[in-house]
């Protein structure tokens, strides 16, 4: 009996130290289990607060960004302006220039002979002396519009070279921008899949914790359930050695080309060979609420395109919303514009017949498609093409 009582008091003090281990070890990584929680909300707050100054820094790039493009928008408009200006400077000029030749060949044409037949119909000494000082007036006169028109010329020809510095340098700051605005963007995108990495390390760590809590509280319950067995069992062993006729057991709970003239108006077409009219002069369309100033001729890229009537070429070349275009002076100021060529064909101060090839039909400048925009002006403002041709 000694012997039997012995062998329950081992198996409870065995049962007790391995359940007391249990629970030893399972405290331990319970605090270490915590301690990583911890350690990782931590790192996830910093994370976080990191994400916050980047989102911060992103927002000030993009407003810094929508402030340059407005700018951008405002010097566009300013660059356009000054190329009208410019344009109508030189129209000014050439109008000038042939004014002046024409009065210069009708007072010299076979000599002096028209000057002196004005100075000898004088009446009297003081007549002659009146249109002798007229007709030197005249000639200052010329001279004078002539040199102003041409400063005219040269101030806003530097007014457009400072506003196309101006448009480059905004320019450069908004590529600097979008470059800044994707490294933030970046930065931001690598903060967010480490706060994702570290909030799937405190999910897996947490649910870890819960696990070992509910392994500690199983272990607990074992051992409270296994010491009250061992008592029992202790406490039969004991009655049945004093002689008592009862017995007890006890039992342990598991564990869980050429010239081209079409039509018989004082303009010929300056794109016959278009495909359709896209659009017309005084048109209001959907991406544009002022009226439209030209027609628009869709004609595939390379089209060649010709000038509407003779004249001289004011401009030819680049410009950042008609692309590439031509201007032609017909005098009398009337003026012709043709926009968006792939290539042009002429150049500045050139003469041109009605019909000769400009260049040819392209989408540059502001334009969704290829096609001709032509535009007729008098005196410096638009009128409709169709009244011409």
């Amino acid at each position: 009996m000694k012997r039997r009582m012995r062998k329950v008091t081992a198996l409870v003090l065995s049962v007790g130290m391995m359940l007391s281990m249990t629970i030893t070890s399972g405290a331990v990584t319970i605090d270490e289990a915590q301690k990583k929680a911890d350690e990782l909300q931590s790192q996830k707050s910093a994370a976080e607060a990191e994400k916050d100054t980047l989102a911060a820094k992103l927002n000030s790039i993009i407003d810094q960004m929508n402030k340059t493009q407005e700018e951008l928008s405002t010097k566009e408009t300013e660059i356009s302006t000054a190329e009208e200006e410019l344009v109508q400077a030189k129209v000014d000029e050439d109008d000038q220039y042939n004014s002046m030749k024409k009065r210069i060949k009708f007072m010299y044409e076979g000599g002096n002979t028209q000057f002196l037949e004005i100075l000898m119909s004088s009446s009297n000494i003081g007549d002659l002396l009146n249109k002798a000082e007229y007709v030197s007036k005249l000639s200052s006169y010329d001279r004078d519009m002539l040199t102003a028109f041409q400063d005219t010329v040269k101030a806003v020809e530097e007014k457009e070279t400072k506003l196309q510095d101006e448009y480059e340098k905004l320019n450069t700051l908004q590529s600097s921008l979008v470059s800044q605005q994707t490294e933030a963007q970046t930065l931001i995108s690598s903060k967010e899949a480490q706060i994702a990495e570290i909030q799937d390390q405190i999910t897996d760590n947490a649910n870890l914790l819960a696990d070992l809590k509910a392994k500690a509280e199983e272990a607990k319950r074992l051992q409270e359930e296994q010491a009250a067995a061992a008592a029992a069992a202790a406490a039969a062993a004991k009655k049945n050695n004093s002689g008592s006729s009862s017995s007890g057991s006890s039992s342990s709970r598991p564990a869980s080309s050429g010239n081209v003239v079409s039509g018989s108006g004082y303009f010929t077409h300056p794109c016959p060979g278009m495909t359709y009219q896209s659009s017309y002069f005084g048109e209001v369309r959907s991406f544009d609420s002022r009226p439209h100033k030209g027609n628009d001729y869709a004609a595939p890229t390379g089209t060649p395109t010709y000038a509407a009537a003779a004249g001289t070429v004011i401009t030819a070349g680049w410009s950042n919303s008609a692309g590439n275009w031509v201007v032609i002076s017909h005098g009398n100021g009337l003026v012709t514009k043709y926009m968006h060529h792939s290539s042009i064909c002429v150049s500045a101060g050139q003469r041109v017949a009605k019909g000769q090839q400009i260049g040819y039909v392209g989408s540059t400048g502001y334009s969704t498609g290829a096609h001709l925009h032509f535009q007729v002006e008098l005196n410096g403002t638009p009128v409709n093409p169709n009244n011409y041709m």
